[in-house]
């Protein structure tokens, strides 16, 4: 029997690790939640209308297509027994088990409200399409039921936008908002302005982008200023419901009336972590991941790897690794040649290092900014490599052509090619609580929301 890998996670991690180990003697369970690969970095322009879901969420079955030493699985994995190596698998409406040789966890992270889940309900995170898509309804939704108002009070509430969260991705849609609003739909309704639309961009930080340095940093709000968009730091969320949202700063509450709202602030290990943890005795931050060895695996369990959003490792700067596509990419590969080097006999349990390559993150159309090692950018020459970066990672040829198109369609016209939203976009949610998972009532088990 050959050597018995499980893959948990189709994300950044899971698939480059798939990749490694395309020639290797070793037959893949890949276990996914959905049957596509996300690319997460630009879920953020599904939301606002320029790429469709399919260009960032190309099928897994597809990319994996010529790899033949690879079986892709539908399901959550809910449990993982340690001794007998199994995982457990809920997946839609049939239960099932896998067995493992080594076991590689990469199933990303989870949108945290800090104890506040509750939020979710008015203010959607941005980590699956299903959040973008239901942003999506919520944006373009706005605008037009804002068409329908004369009073001048409801209007300003449909037509003002909140952004938790100051970091790339709470930039970036705060930025895309804004120029939907002062630029795409400008003159397309007859009853209201959409440049008077107001964006606000909220955080408890001092500064947006704060990873990015003060220059940058200081750079990017003056950006987002030019915008329309108001930003207000040092600034802490403290309630939310339908028709607005609370903010505390310097002692000061203050209502601010919103029908959309969109959460872009901190992530959370998903509750897998917490049942892994406790099967193997490891520890966890205080964001729910595990703490790893330096080589990526689990205390006393150097068959199970841990890879990037789940996984806590401190770098050569003694400070956590950050939770972005290239400590998943990198500890993917990582893993992989891990399991090649105990394969062929030779010393294995090199420690992981990461190399970072920068960070980037769009304004605007044609503005971005760029930290790549000592190398510090802004404007139109950050945007150029953010484009050249994200077609590189971009899966799929066919993604990558049509991607340009739609840019091109969105930075040089004024066209958003991905302006449909439907009430079951907007609403599928709540109503998915409230019923319960309908694979589980067809079969006639017990309703379980996942």
């Amino acid at each position: 029997m050959r050597h018995r890998v499980v893959v948990v996670g189709a994300g950044f991690g899971g698939l480059f690790a798939i990749k490694a180990l395309r020639h290797a003697d070793v037959d893949i369970t890949l276990v996914n939640g959905t049957a596509y690969h996300l690319f997460q970095p630009l879920l953020y322009q599904v939301a606002t209308g320029i790429l469709s879901e399919g260009e960032v969420a190309p099928p897994i079955r597809e990319v994996l297509r010529r790899q033949k030493n690879v079986d892709v699985r539908l399901g959550w994995v809910r449990d993982v027994d340690v001794e007998a190596k199994v995982v457990s698998v809920a997946g839609p409406g049939i239960d099932y088990t896998v067995e493992y040789d080594t076991l590689i966890v990469a199933a990303g992270a989870s949108q945290s409200y800090f104890g506040n889940d509750e939020f979710a309900d008015h203010a959607p995170g941005m980590k699956s399409v299903d959040d973008a898509l239901e942003l999506r309804a919520r944006i373009f939704g706005a605008f037009e039921v804002a068409d329908l108002h004369t009073d001048p009070e409801t209007i300003e509430r449909w037509l003002t936008f909140v952004v938790v969260g100051a970091g790339p991705t709470g930039t970036e849609m705060a930025g895309q908002i804004a120029e939907l609003a002062h630029r795409n739909l400008r003159g397309q309704f007859r009853h209201i302005d959409s440049r008077k639309a107001r964006i606000l961009l909220v955080d408890a930080v001092g500064s947006v982008l704060s990873t990015f340095g003060d220059q940058l940093a200081g750079k990017a709000e003056r950006q987002l200023a030019k915008l329309g968009v108001e930003v207000r730091t040092d600034t802490r969320v403290v309630a939310v419901d339908a028709t607005g949202i609370e903010v505390e700063s310097g002692g000061r509450r203050e209502r601010i009336p919103a029908m959309t709202k969109v959460w872009a602030a901190g992530v959370a290990a998903p509750p897998l972590a917490a049942r892994l943890a406790a099967e193997t005795g490891a520890k966890t931050d205080r964001a729910g991941r595990i703490l790893v060895e330096p080589d990526t695996t689990l205390p006393a369990h150097p068959e199970i790897f841990v890879l990037g959003d789940m996984m806590s490792l401190a770098g050569e700067d003694g400070r956590p690794l950050p939770g972005v596509a290239q400590v998943a990419i990198q500890s993917g590969r990582h893993a992989a040649d891990q399991i090649k080097r105990r394969l062929a006999g030779k010393e294995s349990g090199q420690p992981f290092r990461y190399f970072d390559k920068g960070s980037l993150a769009t304004i605007s159309r044609f503005s971005a900014v760029a930290s790549i090692w000592k190398l510090r950018l802004s404007g139109f020459p950050a945007w150029v490599v953010w484009v050249a970066v994200h077609l590189f990672y971009l899966v799929g040829f066919k993604n990558r052509v049509t991607a340009v198109l739609h840019w091109f369609v969105s930075f040089l016209g004024r066209g958003r090619s991905e302006r449909v939203a439907t009430q079951q976009q907007a609403f599928a949610r709540q109503a998915i609580r409230a019923y319960g998972d309908p694979f589980r009532r067809a079969s006639g088990a017990e309703a379980e929301v996942g």
